[in-house]
């Protein structure tokens, strides 16, 4: 281990010798000073110090210094040790974001703990979490490599998933690099298990979980309650981490009753998922019964026009008695503005549906912009910037507002989620195919076969087709799609971006969380 360097400031420094000598021959380096002022000044020469104990009442005050310290370096571990015991004097130093406090005469076995809990806990969190996750890896293999059915799966992706998250506190470099390889092995093995079972879903030849075309049908309209209203809020491209990262922002003041899931449709994107979410059917019955709301890919104009048409089209189809409900839907600021204000008038409705785009255009902007590139580059940097942005949403300052104010019931759902793209594929079309990373619709098309799911006939998906000779592909596992043509300023541009429409566990496997006021 790194020997630890302590900054000890005590204008009585020589009655600690006994202390002083325990520390030493424990390893860690002790370097003393007699006042407030010595002890900033070693702290502006020397940025080595790993954690100070300050005694509270020596020359210059030990709450003036420790101010001091906090403006010099916020993070760095400040222990407190005073005679004191007095209530005020412990809320100043804690207001003033002390790490520890000690009481003298400080015991060695005090002193230890401290610096254990200060200096070794990541230390310790991450041998844990390194040790656990090894015994859990072969268990995991094993399972992604037998004949998982869909709930079994979805098991699998919370395990990796709550892996991730827990090697996220602990910053093991050396776990990320073993998880991120089996997180590959899981999407080659979760592909396959698509590509054999999909269709037969779709078609009704076996057993399916729920999918984007029921999710309101058989996991929302349920929970439906006329003496109570509730809001479904869908933040797009929310995958299961990102709500994972967003949760404990929402428990501070709604309690978790249910968390559940859905399989999104093929292609996983908002033209296809959302439009089958709301409209209860899929893309190719939705182009039937309502051809003037369906556009097909290679079309003019936008694809997700006529969300609330479909939803009270299904409402319609659903109830007897009719239900009273709102559709908003938020792409800017001045939506965001207008929700925040007027939320509470619309829990007047049994049904207050929230579409919330900012997640979507978060993954778009960071494709284009090389600041969000650097701001969002992995994973858990996605987490974090969603995590962040939630918790200064328009959307969650309103949620907050309506709670103090109104008993409703609070749903999130989603349409689809995304993944980091790697590997480039190749892939030749005519001008009519479709632009999208993750899947295509065209004629003719040449591409490599191992690399996709192709369905050749669309119907069989419950997809329109644009043409008579059109095919789907969808991207397997971390594949995108590029023309031979600029293939490398494009395998440049794309690599490492967030992209939807394909085939992943990330992208497929979607949350549902059922939440009331606390």
């Amino acid at each position: 281990m790194e020997q630890i360097k302590i900054l000890w400031a005590d204008d009585e420094i020589d009655l600690l010798k006994p202390q002083l000598l325990f520390l030493k021959k424990k390893g860690y380096e002790v370097i003393t000073v007699t006042s407030g002022y010595d002890a900033i000044d070693h702290i502006k020469g020397d940025n080595g110090i790993d954690v100070v104990f300050l005694d509270e009442s020596m020359p210059g005050s030990g709450l003036e210094t420790l101010e001091q310290i906090k403006q010099m370096r916020p993070n760095l571990p400040v222990v407190m040790i005073t005679k004191n015991e007095a209530e005020d004097l412990m809320e100043s130093a804690l207001g003033a974001e002390i790490t520890d406090y000690l009481i003298k005469p400080a015991r060695p076995s005090q002193i230890l703990l401290t610096l254990k809990k200060i200096i070794d806990n990541r230390r310790l969190i991450r041998e844990k979490t390194t040790m656990d996750y090894q015994q859990e890896f072969r268990k995991l293999m094993t399972e992604m490599n037998s004949e998982l059915d869909f709930e079994q799966w979805v098991e699998v992706y919370r395990k990796i998933i709550n892996w991730e998250l827990k090697i996220d506190q602990s910053d093991s470099v050396e776990m990320w690099d073993i998880l991120f390889m089996q997180k590959q092995e899981a999407n080659a093995a979760f592909s396959r298990f698509i590509e054999r079972n999909y269709l037969n879903w779709i078609e009704g030849k076996e057993a399916a979980p729920v999918m984007s075309h029921e999710l309101l049908l058989r996991r929302v309209f349920p929970h439906l309650n006329k003496e109570k209203p509730t809001v479904l809020v869908l933040l797009d491209n929310l995958r299961y981490d990102q709500w994972k990262s967003i949760e404990p922002i929402v428990s501070r003041r709604f309690r978790l009753k249910e968390e559940d899931y859905f399989y999104s449709i093929l292609p996983t994107t908002t033209q296809y998922s959302r439009n089958a979410i709301f409209a209860g059917m899929m893309p190719l019955d939705i182009q039937k019964r309502y051809p003037e709301w369906w556009l097909n890919d290679n079309e003019k104009g936008g694809k997700n026009l006529h969300e609330e048409d479909l939803l009270k089209q299904q409402i319609k189809r659903v109830f007897r008695n009719p239900i009273k409900f709102s559709y908003h839907k938020v792409t800017h600021v001045a939506h965001a503005k207008e929700l925040q204000s007027n939320l509470i008038n619309f829990l007047s409705n049994d049904l207050t549906v929230i579409v919330y785009n900012f997640i979507d255009m978060l993954s778009h902007a960071r494709t284009e912009m090389e600041v969000l590139k650097e701001l969002a580059g992995d994973e858990k940097a996605y987490r974090s910037l969603t995590r962040s942005w939630f918790e200064n949403s328009p959307l969650w300052a309103a949620l907050q507002t309506v709670a103090d104010q109104r008993d409703f019931q609070l749903i999130f759902i989603t349409d689809h989620g995304t993944i980091r793209v790697n590997t480039p594929s190749r892939v030749i079309g005519d001008r009519e195919t479709t632009t999208n990373l993750r899947y295509k619709v065209g004629r003719n098309l040449q591409y490599e076969k191992k690399d996709v799911l192709a369905v050749k006939d669309p119907h069989r998906a419950g997809l329109p087709r644009p043409n008579v000779s059109s095919t789907y592909i969808f991207a397997k596992e971390d594949i995108f799609f590029l023309y031979p043509n600029n293939y490398n300023h494009y395998h440049n541009y794309y690599k490492n971006t967030f992209q939807h429409g394909g085939i992943s566990l990330e992208e497929m496997i979607c949350p549902i969380a059922f939440l009331e006021r606390k």
